[in-house]
Formats: C-alpha cells, structure tokens, sequence
C-alpha cells in the first residue's frame, strides 16, 4: 500500500507590523534624501555642501557621480531588507538586489574614495573614508559572489554588513550633532578659542563612529543570531532529575 507523504507545512510569515522597524527605515531614508540631494540636482558647484579641493576640477563631477549612484543604493537596500518584498516577490528581490549591487553600492564605493583622496574635512576624516569605501566594496562584492554560489546563508551575513555600510551616512549625520554638542563647550579650553579645529576635530570623530558603530552593532546582531543556532537542544540526560542515593 502506499503512503500518501503530505506537504510539508509552510513557516507563518510575520505580520508586517511584527517588523517595526521596516516603515521607520523607509521613512529614514525618504526624508534624509530630500533633505540631501536638492542642493546638486541642478549640478551647480556653488550648491555643494561639501567644499572642493583648490584646483581639483575633477573633484565636484565624482562628488555628484557618489552621491547619486549612494542613493540608489539607499533605496534599493531598503528594500532588499523589506520580509514582505523577498518573500512575496523574490525575483523583484533578485532584480532590486542587482541594482543594489552594480548601479549603486560599487560605483558610490569606488566614486567615494576618490572623494576621499580629496581630504575636505582633513586626513583622519580621509582615512576613515577610504576604509569605509574599500569595506564596503569588499562586503558587496562577497555577497553578490555568495549569492551566485548559492551559498544564501552567507549572502545575508555579508549583505547586512553591506546595509550597515550603506545606511551609515545617516548615523554620520546623527553624530555630527552629537559631537557638535560634547565639544562647543570645549571650544576656548581644547581648541584654543579655534572654530577650524574644532570643526575639524568634529568631522573626523563623525566619520569615524558613523561607520564604525553601524558595524560593530551589525555584527553583534550576527554572532547573536548565530549563537541562538548553535545552542544545543537540552538531551533526555539534561532532562531527567537527578537521582539521590
């Protein structure tokens, strides 16, 4: 006689608002974009927020270059990470993660670092810079390959590092006000009465934990999860009472 094998039960998808924090970061990165890109829509050097470097005429067109492809890549990772999106419609997931990846995060890491090389807020902002972009890079580009490989696992482990990297730009600008704060008042006392330096000060402090915290905060989030995995079921032997004699 055979035996009819019935399917295999599909896991419950959480609710939409079981992942509170899909709207806030769609609304994060909606509001820091119209609040960023205007001043280069129109292409005009005088607009730029970031000053250029004297006689680096190459310098304003790889800004603006940096600045479009890096919000691509804000909204498209946006939506990578959206359950809804990957699970109801993967090849959009699949088409979006493409965009992510060739018209976005590697062009804006490769396009940043030539804007690093620029050093407008000084060297350690450049260091941090041209260590950001290269991470960057690397990250993307070692989860594209794990996806390819079909190794998904590791694709989402590298591809959140390469969110962390993304979206760190907005915790740049969060800790710009941050630092603002601690050092103004510090402004006679460590600076020497000197605005410049402790702008200065305050913009390579920014680059630096903008980026850095991200990541460090994606990988706990990683190793916690992973931790969760391992942790072995507890045996009939861990179970049982222990006996008195």
């Amino acid at each position: 006689m055979t035996t009819i094998k019935k399917p295999e039960a599909r896991p419950a998808k959480k609710a939409w608002w079981r992942r509170p924090w899909v709207f806030p970061l769609g609304l994060l990165v909606t509001v820091f974009l119209v609040y960023s890109l205007p001043p280069y829509l129109g292409l005009d050097a005088a607009q730029s927020r970031v000053p250029a470097p004297a006689g680096a005429s190459w310098y304003y067109p790889v800004l603006v270059a940096h600045i479009g492809f890096a919000s691509i890549a804000m909204v498209t990772c946006a939506l990578q990470i959206w359950p809804w999106l990957r699970q109801r419609y993967p090849a959009v997931h699949r088409r979006t993660g493409r965009v992510y990846v060739f018209a976005g995060a590697i062009p804006a890491s490769i396009a940043g670092f030539f804007v690093a090389l620029g050093a407008a807020f000084g060297p350690i902002g450049a260091v941090s810079t041209v260590l950001l972009s290269l991470l960057w890079f690397g990250f993307t580009v070692q989860g594209y390959r794990m996806a390819r490989a079909r190794r998904f696992g590791d694709h989402r482990r590298w591809m959140i590092r390469s969110f962390a990297l993304c979206m760190s730009i907005i915790s740049n600008r969060i800790w710009g006000i941050v630092w603002f704060l601690v050092f103004t008042p510090q402004l006679e006392t460590t600076f020497g009465g000197s605005e410049p330096a402790m702008v200065q000060a305050i913009a390579g402090i920014t680059t630096w934990t903008g980026w850095v915290l991200p990541l460090l905060l994606a990988e706990w989030w990683l190793e916690r999860g992973r931790g969760r995995r391992r942790a072995p079921a507890p045996g009939p032997a861990d179970r049982a009472p222990a006996s008195t004699t």
